[in-house]
């Protein structure tokens, strides 16, 4: 998975340039720009060059708007570039826009075997999950009826049961999907967490640092549209937010790597 000097700009053909860059100037979101057409558009990710290969988990940090989503749909082919390339290689699953390939007029039994296939799992794979992915999403009954009978709620839970029962190459992942309640979730991220064991390539946006620490080995600041930095999480999350949130970071990897030290057998290394 590669992208060389790739950007991805939104045109607004009815918009006066000026009023537009007063009214974004120095606030969260794209730079506004003007493309090779003259038309005045919104520069949602700048001159993007990364390159990542099967074994790389790299957390995405940023503000709001800095572009952490828009770049997770550029490598999962939702949005194209409109300047540079983007190379995808290998079976992506998306867990953000978890209502692509739903049907709201099928019944949530239905969803779960048209998802599966959006994501490109065959008929028979699906057909073997669906009691596991129906346990794990606790909506009984609600499976037989149609999809726009659901809550928000009710529709991730169906989504991201389907999306972390397969076994991906590339694990695009947003922690923005809170509509659903705090119990579910503490469930859902242990499932997450097994999902990304199994994955190629994760690339995940969130805010938590704990949790990036936790399934991320490198994190890259995304800022106004433009990689600002790709190194160590810690030495990241420290550049972005801080040393208390870089001593935080260090801690939950010694952590972890306590925890990994225990679980094989070996002997955790102690500070001097």
């Amino acid at each position: 998975m590669e992208t060389r000097e790739a950007w991805v700009e939104f045109p607004i053909f009815d918009a006066k340039s000026r009023s537009l860059k007063k009214a974004f100037l120095g606030k969260a979101g794209g730079a506004i720009g003007r493309n090779q057409s003259d038309v005045v558009v919104v520069e949602a990710l700048r001159n993007i060059t990364l390159s990542l290969r099967e074994g790389d988990r790299v957390g995405l940090v940023g503000h709001n708007g800095a572009g952490k989503s828009t770049l997770l749909r550029l490598l999962s082919g939702i949005y194209e570039p409109s300047r540079g390339s983007a190379i995808v290689n290998g079976r992506v699953a998306p867990v953000f826009d978890l209502g692509v390939g739903m049907d709201p007029e099928i019944s949530g039994y239905e969803n779960i075997i048209i998802r599966g296939l959006f994501l490109g799992q065959t008929r028979k794979q699906m057909l073997a999950k669906v009691d596991e992915i129906a346990d794990f999403t606790e909506l009984g009954d609600y499976l037989d009826m149609p999809l726009r009978t659901y809550s928000t709620g009710m529709r991730v839970r169906l989504a991201m049961g389907v999306v972390t029962s397969i076994d991906p190459e590339i694990l695009l992942l947003d922690e923005g999907i809170g509509a659903v309640d705090a119990e579910f979730m503490r469930k859902a991220r242990l499932r997450l967490q097994s999902l990304v064991q199994r994955s190629g390539i994760l690339v995940f946006a969130s805010h938590s640092n704990e949790f990036l620490a936790q399934l991320c080995d490198t994190a890259m600041w995304i800022d106004h549209g433009e990689i600002r930095m790709h190194a160590g999480i810690e030495e990241v999350v420290t550049a972005y937010e801080g040393p208390e949130a870089g001593a935080h970071v260090a801690a939950v990897l010694a952590e972890s790597a306590a925890d990994a030290a225990v679980g094989s057998g070996a002997e955790p290394s102690i500070p001097t």
